[in-house]
């Protein structure tokens, strides 16, 4: 495994693997970890990238003009070795572009370049996806990553929450046994308020599709808490039953829902890349006094 690259500032130190450039770590001045343990028994991942899809196709299979590509949950990217492009005290780039190996699940050119840079007690992470080709590239994308539950503060992991940063009124949807989108279910949010628990969990993730915020405070009632913000259209939090972790998830993309078996570039939730320009986006932790 390579090593780790290191990032910070007086507030916050970053470590990032370049295997899936994964956020692997993120603690505060007096070296606590913000992120989860990533213990065995229940999730080893930290903050996978998911690219070139988000959740689930159906029988895992993209088609792209009548041409069927096998590609498993959350895409290639997680599992993919990426350069380290730059590197400073206070920020690291690290970029993948496409291979034999992704051509044979996803047959385009890509540039995929992920970057971290921490100003004193925020974090922001930007995703870059550039498209070489002549013609337009379609492409899903979401952040992953995984949050101490509890934060490490003393307070009960009982009584952490999640305040949105608006009211989030709507029906979230449900995935079935095979991770693909089958259903609406009531919103657990009172107003602007999801308090965190097991149950809340065991048919997995909580999707808002769409999510109406921007942004949300994660932790207890006092004490240091974790602002998260976003530009995606869309939202997942997960965690397992009994995990000591959270994932607060923007996602510009979505798993399929059951039954679909259109071409990937017609799928809900798939941007389209012009040939030569580049999209971005963008998520930002703030670790709160």
């Amino acid at each position: 495994m390579d090593k780790w690259v290191t990032i910070g500032s007086g507030a916050l130190t970053a470590a990032i693997n370049p295997l899936g450039a994964e956020l692997s770590s993120l603690k505060d001045a007096a070296g606590r970890e913000l992120m989860t343990d990533a213990d065995p028994g229940f999730w080893q991942g930290r903050a996978p990238i998911l690219f070139p899809i988000v959740g689930r196709l159906n029988d895992d299979v993209l088609w792209v003009e009548d041409e069927s590509y096998r590609m498993e949950k959350h895409g290639f990217a997680r599992r993919s070795q990426f350069d380290l492009a730059d590197v400073s005290a206070s920020h690291a780039i690290l970029r993948m572009t496409d291979t034999a190996e992704t051509r044979d699940q996803y047959p385009f050119g890509f540039l995929l370049e992920i970057g971290f840079a921490i100003d004193g007690a925020t974090l922001a992470m930007t995703a870059k996806i550039g498209n070489p080709g002549d013609d337009p590239l379609p492409a899903s994308f979401g952040w992953h990553p995984a949050f101490a539950w509890p934060l490490p503060y003393g307070i009960a992991r009982d009584a952490h929450r999640i305040l949105f940063d608006a009211p989030e009124p709507d029906p979230v949807k449900g995935l079935n046994q095979d991770g693909l989108i089958a259903d609406d279910r009531t919103t657990p949010v009172a107003g602007d308020t999801l308090m965190l628990a097991d149950a809340l969990f065991e048919r997995d993730a909580l999707i808002w599709n769409p999510v109406r915020s921007r942004g949300l405070r994660y932790g207890g009632p006092s004490g240091p808490q974790l602002d998260i913000a976003w530009d995606a259209p869309r939202l997942g939090i997960w965690t397992k039953p009994g995990a000591r972790f959270v994932c607060v998830e923007p996602w510009h993309g979505i798993a399929d829902s059951v039954g679909y078996q259109g071409a990937f570039a017609d799928k809900p939730g798939v941007f389209s890349i012009p040939a030569g320009e580049m999209w971005s986006c963008e998520m930002r932790v703030t670790l709160t006094a």
